[in-house]
């Protein structure tokens, strides 16, 4: 990854200029612990309210991050969609014919949960994880489950 993401055709595809691409950047990690352990859930509910769409996924063998506790506290969170998303069903998310995950949507909100995958979801499953922000972006995240016509025909 790091290789390819140093060539030069590519740092000038993303406009980063001679940036070198690390994957685990002291510089990073700096300046991102003002997040560290701060409780950022607080603000999504307004954001829901207003329509903005949220996605939160894990993979099922994160440690760090890990799916259970994600699962919870998307279920636990206060907002007008609360109690329909809690009800809503769990579907198949399916890629290529196969089961790559669980999905729960309802309204601007969606929880997925990828299969075989740890903390970094796009290298232990890249094409799930491409799929996911693929259908994410263009507002089709469940599309394309068997599980979900099964329930469109109940």
């Amino acid at each position: 990854m790091e290789t390819f993401l140093n060539k030069k055709s590519v740092r000038d595809s993303l406009g980063v200029g001679n940036i070198e691409f690390v994957s685990c950047s002291p510089t990073v990690y700096q300046a991102m612990l003002v997040d560290w352990m701060r409780n950022l859930e607080v603000g999504i509910p307004a954001l829901l309210e207003d329509g903005i769409k949220l996605l939160v996924y894990a993979g099922e063998y994160d440690l760090i991050c890990n799916w259970l506790g994600n699962s919870r506290w998307v279920h636990a969170m206060q907002w007008s969609g609360r109690k329909e998303f809690v009800a809503s069903p769990e579907v198949p998310f399916v890629v290529d014919g196969s089961e790559a995950g669980v999905l729960k949507t309802h309204g601007p909100l969606g929880f997925l949960k990828v299969h075989d995958a740890g903390h970094m979801v796009p290298m232990d499953q890249p094409k799930a994880a491409l799929e996911m922000l693929k259908r994410w972006t263009k507002g089709s995240l469940a599309e394309g489950g068997k599980a979900e016509k099964l329930f469109a025909e109940m």
